[in-house]
């Protein structure tokens, strides 16, 4: 196998004018081309990263807006809580005082059907201790109203007493 080196030479010179055609024409305006797509690269990775920055600075945000939104939620549950307790020992409170209060009025009554009781139980054993009395001496003393209220006196005072 023989060299041939007007061969080499040729594609030499061929190569040294098309790369000299493609440096002038080709190059310049690839290598452009190149750096406008390495720039455009460039940019979208700083906005992307600026928007993972700004993403994560919102989760943050939001993260703490929703801690905020259960502090909040905890503390109207206790506000709540604390409002319903005070409304109950409300509650308690007055049916205990409506319980000392019919109480005191229920004894009140008893007391004033007991007193009425009394006055009509005595005003029945006086006429009938009259009535009795006026059998039994019939003849020998006159019924007349003078008699009637010395027994009722005599019965109040003993009545007084019990």
């Amino acid at each position: 196998m023989e060299v041939l080196w007007e061969n080499i030479l040729i594609s030499i010179v061929a190569f040294a004018i098309l790369y000299f055609l493609l440096h002038k024409y080709a190059f310049s305006k690839l290598f452009a081309i190149m750096e406008q797509r390495r720039e455009l690269v460039m940019n979208q990775m700083n906005e992307a990263a600026e928007t993972r920055k700004q993403a994560a600075l919102y989760v943050e945000e939001q993260k703490k807006a929703l801690d905020q939104a259960r502090q909040e939620a905890h503390e109207i549950i206790e506000r709540s809580r604390q409002t319903s307790n005070k409304q109950a020992e409300q509650l308690i409170e007055q049916a205990k005082e409506e319980t000392v209060r019919l109480k005191a009025e229920a004894v009140r009554d008893i007391e004033n059907e007991k007193n009425k009781a009394v006055e009509e139980l005595r005003s029945e054993l006086g006429s009938v201790s009259v009535k009795i009395a006026s059998k039994l001496i019939e003849r020998e003393v006159k019924t007349d109203e003078a008699q009637e209220q010395l027994v009722d006196q005599y019965l109040k005072e003993v009545g007084g007493r019990s």
